[in-house]
């Protein structure tokens, strides 16, 4: 599973490839810009594959927090081949690594939102599912 590190609040953590959407942009022409902008696939000779969405998940600041945000996460399987780690770069300047993790690493990782076990448990094939609300600062 590949993850993008970022930096927050002076804390290293993982997050899904991903990102916004842009005005007029459906979700899978959003998803192909995000994954160029963040992990440089999209290559020439890059498959790339698409299932879901499999989950979507709520982050929503608290009251008392100083950043009013609301995050809806939609979160889609991508299965990709014909490409090596090395080959992986971001042109996003929030990114400051890239890593994959199997499923059993991610138990030890700071991942927003906090979907580890989403993650480890999920299969091709299974329905889609909303994971609730999980806000992390």
């Amino acid at each position: 599973m590949l993850l993008c590190q970022h930096s927050k609040l002076g804390q290293d953590v993982w997050l899904l490839p991903g990102g916004g959407v842009n005005a007029g942009e459906n979700l899978l022409k959003a998803l192909q810009r995000e994954l160029w902008e963040e992990t440089g696939l999209f290559r020439a000779g890059t498959e790339v594959h698409f299932e879901g969405p499999v989950a979507i998940v709520d982050s929503i600041a608290p009251d008392w927090s100083e950043r009013r945000k609301h995050v809806i996460h939609v979160i889609f399987a991508t299965e990709v081949s014909n490409v090596a780690l090395d080959g992986v770069a971001s042109e996003d300047e929030a990114v400051g690594g890239h890593r994959l993790f199997e499923p059993e690493e991610l138990d030890e990782v700071t991942l927003h939102p906090p979907i580890q076990r989403f993650l480890q448990r999920w299969q091709s094939g299974d329905p889609a599912v909303y994971l609730g609300e999980m806000w992390v600062p």
